[in-house]
């Protein structure tokens, strides 16, 4: 499995971390979240109408937003479902699935269940265009959306007023075990004057200041949750590596994210955001950082 460059990210090798046959995911988590009551309610929200310069998020829960401009409506990382396979949602989505608007573009940052869920997808799909990273387009071509695009890491396309550019990451894109082909990476967003980075998932690395430099970003979106996972790999951010992050980025808000709706990690599912808060109060980005409720329409 071939490696790039520190500043352009790379592919997480599978192997497992050392001492993580010390620890059952079985008992100590899997099988716990199965007798949880599922919390969170499903929302109807009401859309408030934009300004030319503003732009509206969503968040769905997990890593799905909803991002709305100038009467474009936007979904990223879309899951409604309740399950992966067997792996029980804790929190329902923030906004009923026939409750969404019209929804003009689909962004899909990788392949893994929990991002790229086909069931949702063939629910929304509408005769509109989804862009993914490259080689992962065969997953998402027969759900009835009207086009596929596909994107190296860097490469920029335009749809309408819309620019997206396919970021890299620290992390890894197979839909099974050995599915290596398939790319990876986060998606930045050029809404007019507006920028929005969507990290997707991703351990920390070195190329944050990379993206920051060659696409200015006004609004982050970073993963907060599930870095304690099973296999000790690093895969995902801790919050205080999101804050690092993010001030690499040299962004303006901080909207966290990937935590809450669904346990695949042994930390406890209140941790990431209680560890969030604790570690900003330490930072110089407490007034940056926004906290979102899933299902609220947020005006930025």
């Amino acid at each position: 499995m071939s490696n790039l460059s520190g500043n352009q990210g790379h592919r997480v090798s599978l192997k497992p971390g050392k001492g993580w046959l010390r620890r059952n995911f079985i008992t100590e988590v899997y099988l716990p979240s199965l007798f949880t009551r599922r919390k969170g309610i499903a929302r109807r929200p009401e859309f408030p109408e934009l300004e030319p310069d503003q732009v509206c998020l969503t968040w769905i829960g997990h890593a799905s937003f909803l991002i709305s401009w100038r009467g474009l409506n936007i979904l990223v990382d879309p899951i409604w479902s309740l399950w992966l396979k067997v792996i029980k949602r804790i929190r329902r989505p923030g906004v009923s699935l026939h409750h969404l608007p019209a929804i003009d573009l689909v962004l899909v940052t990788h392949a893994h269940f929990d991002h790229l869920d086909r069931r949702t997808l063939k629910r929304i799909s509408a005769f509109q265009p989804i862009i993914v990273p490259d080689g992962v387009g065969n997953l998402v071509q027969d759900l009835g959306f009207n086009r596929v695009h596909e994107l190296e890491r860097w490469q920029t396309l335009n749809v309408g007023e819309i620019g997206v550019t396919l970021t890299p990451c620290h992390h890894w894109g197979a839909r099974v075990l050995h599915d290596r082909h398939r790319g990876f990476g986060g998606f930045h967003l050029k809404l007019g004057n507006r920028t929005i980075f969507h990290c997707g998932d991703s351990a920390y690395f070195a190329g944050f200041t990379e993206i920051g430099r060659r696409l200015p970003t006004e609004i982050a979106l970073l993963p907060i949750g599930s870095y304690d996972p099973p296999s000790l790999r690093e895969v995902h951010m801790n919050p205080e590596q999101a804050i690092q992050a993010f001030k690499e980025l040299n962004g303006r808000i901080m909207v966290p994210m990937h935590y809450g709706s669904f346990r695949l990690s042994f930390e406890p599912p209140d941790e990431p955001l209680s560890r969030l808060r604790a570690a900003i109060k330490h930072s110089e980005v407490e007034q940056k950082v926004v906290v979102m409720e899933e299902g609220i329409p947020t005006i930025f």
